[in-house]
């Protein structure tokens, strides 16, 4: 090709120029995004969940939870999120900036978690229900039974011991993995009103004004 240097030169000056805006200006502008300080609070937001959550989000990501669930809340013209009470605002980026691995996820054959811990405290879903739930199933979701143990009983029973699906003489308890992943979906919770999660509203033109 008489002009085959030009036109891969002019071929990777595009993807470069590409890449560079996609992954370099998306760096520039959210890079350095930092917790909000409330001075009213005494506090950042949003707050470092504590350590067994962070380990509860690697037990999340190893089970590949991403795949059925999302944790992105949509605003209110894009979908019908607030409706099915998955949160009260949209997720903006600030929400996960103490998240190494954020599980946004792409697909909803379960419901949105981004705001889970909130709905849990509302509805009075105890560490213990979800211990259950994990262990059985629910509304589709596999039980996970490879996350618990059966512990021969050597007097008292444990107080996290699930009722049920033990053998004699043994009692069904949680594994470490089982009690961080319980822990990260209570941590969930997008309840902070940023600034950016404000839905836009135009402002409204002066009257009589052309």
């Amino acid at each position: 090709m008489k002009n085959g240097f030009i036109f891969f030169f002019g071929l990777f000056f595009v993807l470069a120029l590409s890449w560079a805006g996609l992954v370099l200006g998306t760096n520039a502008q959210l890079g350095d995004l930092a917790p909000f300080y409330d001075d009213m609070e005494g506090k950042a937001f949003p707050e470092r969940a504590p350590g067994i959550a962070s380990r509860g989000q690697l037990v999340y990501q190893e089970l590949g939870c991403a795949a059925c669930h999302t944790q992105q809340v949509r605003r209110p013209d894009f979908g019908s999120d607030k409706a099915r009470g998955w949160g009260e605002r949209q997720s903006v980026a600030r929400d996960y900036v103490h998240q190494k691995f954020p599980q946004l996820g792409q697909m909803r054959i379960g419901p949105d978690l981004a705001d889970f811990g909130t709905r849990a405290a509302r509805n009075g879903v105890s560490e213990s229900a979800l211990l259950a739930d994990l262990y059985n199933g629910k509304n589709g979701m596999p039980g996970y039974r490879f996350l618990f143990e059966q512990r021969k009983l050597t007097g008292e029973s444990s107080a996290k011991a699930l009722s049920g699906g033990a053998r004699a003489g043994y009692q069904l308890v949680p594994t470490p993995k089982a009690e961080a992943l319980v822990a990260y979906l209570l941590s969930l919770k997008q309840t902070y009103e940023f600034a950016e999660a404000r839905p836009y509203e135009p402002v409204a033109e002066a009257k009589g004004a052309h």
